[in-house]
């Protein structure tokens, strides 16, 4: 949904210069790629931590993440929508919107962590539906009977965080993200294996680790909250039960497209992975270690874009339309440039690269690694159009701006993306290749149409 805004009175623009957006790109967004590289980071020690245990349960916990991150990446759709309803409210320097924002989107969170607790609940049954061994089953609904309680704190968090990137304090949310990162580390490290006197839970061990780290990183938020005077005036928890119903309905209309879109990006990789492995397992390993490296690269990207949504959301709460075309152009210009420098790495040492996820001693190594080279490189140009796709969302985002783009992104995705990757990698044989040379093809048109349509809603408003 767009909404227009004028400028509010006594409106200061700042510096409006092109080296004054660079430069508060820059400084918002790092803190915002290095808190998505600390995340991404806790999930991949949970991981490594349990396959040490064994083949089951390694299993087990891939099978549980994913079914915890499905339906907390969902959920953060809302949170999300929180960030332009705070950017735009600061920019017109409205206190009440802000809170009223902040607080139905603690609401919106916490009623969906109601409505899909049966799921994780009734995890067990679901995957012996889809055909999972009993054993491995078991185990996985062993860690989301206790990582189900971690949906709640995780998501208010993510909405407090929502309302501390839309006051520009993104430094805070990556000191709380490595202090969780390095205690979830700990915690895991005392539970699953028993070590100095704890029971060794196993994978349960790392749902506990998971689930107070959760509640400790929302802690560690509203203390950091309560302790400003500048944030406590905001009134965050005053009269948290009295509701405001039109601001819990712009979350959820502003939400609602955003997570379906990131459901229909995350499950096109997931469908990327079947289609691998239908080809073979040497191509599936291959896809998996290029796919890693890719993540990696895209939180680059994804932390631009929560900087830009910020920024545009500022910039449009305050009626500047010259800084609302300037942040996204200076978001954009330090994508591509990032994106650069890691494509040029993955095209130059790609098979370097892909030998780090290798036991290079071992009969099979050879094979996937010869396989995973040129899919590395593949994923150097992918990175590109993913990137530019990616910001072109936080920027609309930012502008309130959903609905369209949701459309524009699911066209892409779907009809262009997974159907080309069908094309180039069965009718015209070009394999594992062939999946990576449709995605990007889909993602290449997200990016292409995103990005027209915000500066076409630029122009217009302009």
């Amino acid at each position: 949904m767009l909404t227009s805004t004028h400028p509010a009175a006594g409106d200061i623009r700042g510096d409006n210069s092109w080296a004054a957006h660079f430069r508060g790109s820059v400084i918002l967004g790092v803190p915002f790629v290095a808190a998505q590289i600390a995340q991404l980071a806790i999930n991949t020690t949970d991981v490594v931590m349990v396959g040490k245990l064994g083949a089951t349960e390694l299993a087990s916990i891939i099978l549980a993440t994913q079914m915890f991150f499905t339906i907390f990446v969902f959920g953060s759709g809302f949170s999300n929508a929180v960030v332009p309803m705070v950017a735009q409210a600061v920019g017109r320097g409205d206190v009440v919107s802000t809170r009223r924002s902040v607080r139905m989107g603690m609401w919106a969170v916490l009623i969906y962590g109601v409505l899909t607790a049966p799921i994780l609940w009734l995890a067990e049954p679901i995957l012996l539906f889809a055909g999972q061994q009993p054993e491995v089953a078991a185990k996985a609904a062993g860690y989301l009977h206790v990582a189900q309680w971690a949906v709640f704190p995780s998501l208010v968090f993510m909405v407090l965080r929502a309302f501390l990137s839309g006051l520009e304090r993104a430094g805070i949310i990556l000191y709380i993200t490595l202090i969780t990162l390095v205690l979830n580390a700990g915690f895991c490290y005392l539970l699953i294996y028993g070590h100095f006197g704890f029971p060794a839970l196993g994978v349960v061990g790392a749902a506990w680790a998971a689930l107070a780290v959760a509640i400790l990183g929302l802690v560690l938020a509203i203390v950091y909250i309560q302790r400003h005077a500048e944030l406590r005036g905001f009134e965050l928890f005053v009269r948290f039960w009295n509701p405001d119903w039109h601001a819990l309905k712009e979350v959820v209309l502003l939400g609602l497209p955003i997570a379906l879109t990131i459901l229909a990006e995350v499950s096109l990789f997931t469908v990327a992975s079947l289609l691998m492995g239908t080809i073979g397992t040497v191509e599936l390993a291959a896809h998996g270690i290029a796919l890693q490296f890719a993540s990696i690269a895209f939180m680059i990207p994804l932390g631009l874009a929560q900087a830009a949504t910020v920024r545009v959301g500022l910039a449009y709460g305050r009626g500047d339309m010259e800084g609302v075309r300037k942040a996204g152009i200076s978001a954009l210009a330090l994508g591509i440039i990032c994106a650069a420098l890691g494509s040029t790495l993955f095209a130059v040492i790609p098979y370097a690269l892909a030998a780090l996820y290798l036991d290079t001693t071992r009969t099979d190594a050879a094979l996937v690694l010869a396989y995973a080279g040129p899919l590395i490189v593949i994923a150097g140009a992918f990175q590109l159009v993913d990137g530019l796709q990616a910001i072109a969302a936080g920027m609309l985002r930012g502008l309130k701006d959903t609905t369209v783009p949701m459309v524009l992104a699911l066209i892409s995705y779907w009809p262009i993306g997974f159907f080309s990757a069908w094309i180039f990698a069965f009718p015209l044989g070009f394999g594992g290749q062939g999946v990576w040379y449709g995605f990007s093809l889909g993602l290449l048109a997200a990016a292409v149409l995103l990005n027209a349509r915000f500066f076409r809603i630029v122009r217009k408003l302009s």
